[in-house]
């Protein structure tokens, strides 16, 4: 979940799962996180919405720990 200030600056976001908040300095995060976001379309009981969720890195492994097929890991060759 991510919240912002009032002039749109991130200011913090927190993990869905576990609720821990993770640190934003000057609307920069000190930490990565994995962020899903799913507009749902035809053919789902969802059309027309948006779900948004936050997981920390911890929740997050524990997620795809559970998953039947691992998610595809390729290597970024250049960092931003």
């Amino acid at each position: 979940m991510r919240e912002y200030d009032s002039a749109g600056k991130l200011a913090r976001v927190v993990c869905n799962q576990c609720g821990r908040s993770l640190e934003v300095k000057n609307g920069v995060p000190t930490i990565d996180w994995f962020a899903a976001d799913k507009e749902w379309g035809f053919f789902s009981d969802k059309d027309g919405q948006i779900h948004s969720f936050d997981l920390c890195e911890e929740c997050y492994n524990q997620l795809v720990s559970g998953l039947k097929i691992a998610p595809s890991v390729r290597e970024q060759t250049e960092l931003v």
